[in-house]
């Protein structure tokens, strides 16, 4: 039994080929809980078992509603091409029909199977994987592109409405109801100089697209054989955006070699030769449906998404870390320490990285 959750009762209400042998936790995400199955029947089989955290998704049933209609649409784009059973997740039903199962205590859960021979990586250790990555992201919109109505429902609002975070950041450094804020003086005044830079994605006319929202670059599995990108995992966030959301976050978390929360700040800079991968896989698979301005934007949206995810993660912190989880004293502060760093580096080669769009574009 976990500490939380009874994984073994909670896994009796899905469709699992034979009965579960083990389970272990799996993954490092910060909002669900995840688990690793083994069943054996036959032979073993296995799958992913995740619990929605229903204080970041109010409405599971609606993420689940989009997550049906996403995979579905993905499935029937690949089918028939070489491993399409591999090319996007597959929901598992539970007994009752339903593609989730909610508990005794209202919690809702989910089942998918598990991805054999792939993996996914913490950080890109090479261009050729930071160009699978935008591969991967760029395929996924452009697959999404043609995906019929209604429109898919908004799992967490505004979730990448920069100005909003930044109003929701200014609130916690007035209430700071942790005490912390004279602790951040440094990290607020970085955050509050840069107030300008907030809203230049949303005024820019640029269309709205369905799109993944949370591109980490752990978030694409790719193949342990080949290298190349299998599928993207972690589709709670999947509704309509902005194309270049899902851009910047990839320049976010894939062109620095160091962790989300790297304490060593020496360690983060924006690497430009995976930034260049990043731009030409992008635009190799999704270059055909952008528009001018939203190509004219590329390089500015990952200085947005990385500066709109720091003043998350400080918000949180003054907030007494309510929303991300957290690890150690301070955790989320590094992570806030670590964005702003990040932007520093890009906001030091950002004319360079212009050039290069423009260039491909």
């Amino acid at each position: 039994m976990n500490d939380k959750y009874d994984v073994r009762e909670v896994a009796q209400h899905f469709q699992f080929h034979g009965e579960v042998a083990s389970f272990t936790p799996h993954g490092n995400g910060h909002i669900n809980d995840t688990f690793l199955l083994t069943c054996l029947n036959s032979g073993p089989a296995r799958y992913v078992l995740q619990h929605i955290n229903r204080k970041v998704f109010r409405d599971p049933a609606a993420v689940m509603r989009n997550i049906e209609r996403v995979t579905a649409h993905l499935a029937a784009q690949a089918s028939g091409q070489p491993g399409d059973d591999r090319r996007t997740l597959r929901l598992i039903p539970a007994r009752d029909g339903q593609n989730w199962h909610v508990d005794e205590a209202g919690e809702t859960w989910r089942a998918y199977t598990f991805i054999e021979n792939a993996r996914t990586y913490e950080t890109a250790t090479s261009a050729a994987q930071a160009f699978q990555a935008a591969i991967a992201f760029g395929r996924f919109q452009r697959q999404l592109a043609d995906l019929p109505a209604p429109r898919l429902h908004d799992t967490i609002p505004d979730f990448h409405h920069t100005p909003r975070r930044f109003a929701a950041l200014e609130a916690a450094i007035a209430a700071d109801v942790a005490g912390r804020a004279a602790l951040v003086q440094s990290e607020i005044e970085f955050a509050l100089s840069r107030r300008s830079i907030t809203g230049v994605l949303l005024d820019a006319g640029l269309p709205e697209r369905i799109t993944h929202n949370d591109t980490k670059f752990n978030n694409v599995l790719l193949d342990d054989t080949t290298g190349e990108a299998v599928c993207v995992v972690d589709l709670d966030t999947v509704m309509p955006g902005l194309a270049l959301y899902d851009f910047g976050d990839m320049v976010r978390t894939t062109t620095s070699p160091a962790d989300e929360d790297e304490r060593d700040l020496s360690k983060v800079t924006m690497q430009f030769p995976l930034y260049e991968a990043l731009v030409r896989g992008y635009l190799q698979a999704a270059g055909g449906f952008l528009t001018p301005a939203e190509k004219q934007h590329i390089a500015f949206s990952g200085k947005l998404i990385t500066f709109e995810i720091g003043i998350r993660f400080l918000a949180d912190y003054l907030a007494g870390d309510t929303y991300f989880k957290v690890h150690r004293e301070g955790h989320n502060l590094d992570r806030c320490r670590t964005q702003f760093r990040l932007v520093q580096s890009i906001e030091m080669q950002e004319e360079k990285m212009k050039r290069l769009v423009e260039s491909l574009g």
